[in-house]
């Protein structure tokens, strides 16, 4: 702590940064309001998406670079006030801004996190609009180019350059906007707590000196950061002392934010800590880069696992932490909206509100175009103008939450088990292989996961699934050329799936005898193995780039033989693999053979 306290006094000295609020900002701190109020003040928020925090790392930093050539290095339009007005108008009360502070405004590549004041001043500038606004504002570091892979470097000095650079970083913006009122709020990281760790970015941190923590490690660092990003602002004092300070939970992520080894940071302020975490469940869905490509949302289990999600949140509200959803959306794909994109936008709302939740759209001018002041669609428009904190004013929160259960309810009633006709139905008695997959460009998708689920498929895709009765030899497989595209094109991920293959054929081993791409046989570059990541389903990857080696102690082959086995057998940088049309397997399914 003592080594923080002088960090941040050297930076505080040195930068003697101007700290004067705006007049669109009063200044003043609401006495004894708690996270969870604010949050349900909060309203419904939406992101200025990339735009501060789009950056690029190949151009070095430069003293002296107008702002506001970052600001459109990802095609968005350079900010107005008009465009947090028209933000407001459409019926959002809270705007997150992104921010990459680092590689935009730092030289921190040479050991330098001085943020040039002309780029501190700049998010100034808009944190005004916003305020004149009338909306509450989120700053963060986003992403900012991967340095925060210097935290996972195997060198000692790397290490120490991270932390110094992460509270340097957050003395200087927080000094800058320290007389803000608390409608100003502060968030830790994006995404970055967690797996980011070990991310490289050859300005920032070399492959050579990554060094891919355990688990352990990372939720211990992830406490860490988010513990000196507390104590950082606080010491700042002024309004920090009281400011309502937004804490990124594990990689954002509900479930592994969930688990024991996330802590909550300590404070010296009262019930001002919140919590950040994202929702795109699922990917295949909400992530699809088109809408034509995009799995296939709304059936009752789609509502259910949402509604399960977001209930495990009532772990922190229980605590008195305030939960900010900081990024959610069925994401625009490059054709217009997916199918269903006012309905889980409906729904996730309405769990929002059940759960004492506040959340902000991730957009990048899809719903809101910055362009022409306009939401890009009638209906969602007229659900986010319903949906304002205006809306429930002098509404008990009870109230409240009884009439988003009453919408819950009326959405599962109506919701179809399945879109699908001829699947196979998957009970506790059998069990089903499959392929799953994401083409290389997240437009394909069919479903990927622990759980066999035939309606999460992209249109167009034709599969070949089968019933496993027992030992013998099956075929799975995939023909795309059904789809908009006509093809795969690559492969992000794939595996063969058997759901329910632990549990009914335990210790059973995939042997893969023929793999035929485009019709033609294809040779694997090593050798799959079999395995289980929940206990229940069986898998063998085929293109697994997240898996970097193979889990001795859970891979299975026959004689217990892991000589060339591989997460990855499939080679995507074969030419063949750019364009699948289609992709069969022939496998042999057995008890593993011993000596």
């Amino acid at each position: 702590m003592k080594q923080l306290f002088c960090t941040l006094l050297a930076l505080l000295l040195l930068c003697a940064l101007p700290a004067l609020a705006a007049p669109a900002d009063d200044g003043v701190m609401r006495e004894g309001l708690s996270a969870l109020e604010l949050t349900r003040l909060m309203g419904n928020g939406t992101n200025l998406g990339n735009t501060f925090e789009a950056c690029d790392t190949s151009r070095p930093y430069v003293p002296g670079n107008d702002p506001k050539t970052y600001e459109v290095t990802w095609g968005a339009p350079v900010t107005t006030p008009e465009m947090l007005q028209g933000i407001k108008d459409a019926g959002f009360d809270t705007i997150r801004i992104p921010v990459a502070w680092m590689t935009n405004a730092t030289d921190l590549a040479n050991g330098d996190y001085i943020i040039d004041v002309a780029y501190l001043d700049r998010v100034k500038e808009v944190v005004d609009y916003a305020r004149a606004a009338g909306l509450y504002v989120i700053i963060n570091d986003h992403w900012d180019g991967g340095w925060w892979g210097m935290f996972g470097s195997e060198k000692a000095e790397t290490r120490q350059l991270a932390m110094d650079a992460y509270v340097g970083m957050w003395a200087q913006i927080a000094v800058h906007f320290a007389e803000y009122s608390d409608y100003v709020i502060f968030e830790a990281a994006n995404e970055e707590l967690g797996t980011r760790f070990d991310e490289n970015s050859g300005r920032y941190c070399q492959d050579s000196e990554v060094s891919y923590l355990p688990d352990d490690e990372r939720y211990a660092l992830c406490n860490a950061v988010n513990q000196a990003f507390v104590d950082t602002v606080r010491m700042t004092g002024g309004n920090n002392e009281q400011r309502f300070l937004l804490v990124a939970g594990y990689g954002t992520n509900i479930d592994q934010t969930c688990d024991p080894r996330f802590k909550m940071p300590t404070d010296a302020a009262e019930d001002k800590l919140l919590l950040s975490l994202h929702y795109y469940d699922p990917w295949s869905y909400a992530g699809a880069t088109t809408a034509a490509g995009a799995t296939a949302w709304g059936i009752k289990s789609d509502y259910e696992y949402m509604d399960a999600q977001l209930a495990k949140l009532e772990k922190f509200t229980r605590q008195g932490v305030g939960v900010v959803i900081g990024e959610y959306a069925a994401l625009p794909g490059s054709d217009g909206l997916k199918a269903n994109t006012l309905a889980y936008h409906s729904r996730f709302l309405d769990l929002c509100d059940y759960h004492d939740l506040t959340s902000c759209l991730w957009d990048c001018s899809g719903f809101f175009v910055r362009r022409t002041l306009k939401m890009s669609d009638a209906e969602i428009a007229e659900l986010y103008a319903k949906r304002n904190a205006a809306s429930e004013a002098g509404l008990a929160y009870a109230d409240v939450q009884a009439a988003a259960k009453a919408r819950l309810d009326a959405g599962m009633d109506a919701a179809p088990v399945t879109f699908l006709k001829d699947a196979i139905t998957l009970t506790d008695n059998n069990a089903v292989a499959w392929l799953m997959w994401n083409d290389g460009g997240w437009a394909l998708s069919y479903s990927v996961g622990d759980d066999y689920i035939p309606d999460s498929i992209s249109s167009g895709i034709k599969t070949t699934d089968v019933e496993i009765t027992g030992p013998g030899t099956y075929t799975v497989g995939l023909d795309f050329t059904g789809t908009v595209q006509g093809y795969s094109n690559s492969i992000a991920f794939s595996a063969l799936g058997i759901a329910n293959g632990e549990k009914l054929f335990p210790n059973y081993v995939v042997d893969i005898k023929e793999v035929l791409i485009n019709g033609e046989v294809y040779r694997l570059k090593g050798r799959a193995y079999t395995t289980s990541d929940n206990g229940e389903t069986t898998r063998v990857n085929l293109y697994n780039s997240w898996v970097t080696s193979v889990p001795v102690n859970a891979a299975r082959m026959h004689y217990g033989n892991l000589a060339g086995a591989t997460p990855t057998p499939i080679n995507i940088s074969d030419p063949v693999i750019s364009r699948i049309e289609s992709i069969y397997i022939t496998f042999d399914y057995g008890p593993m053979k011993t000596r």
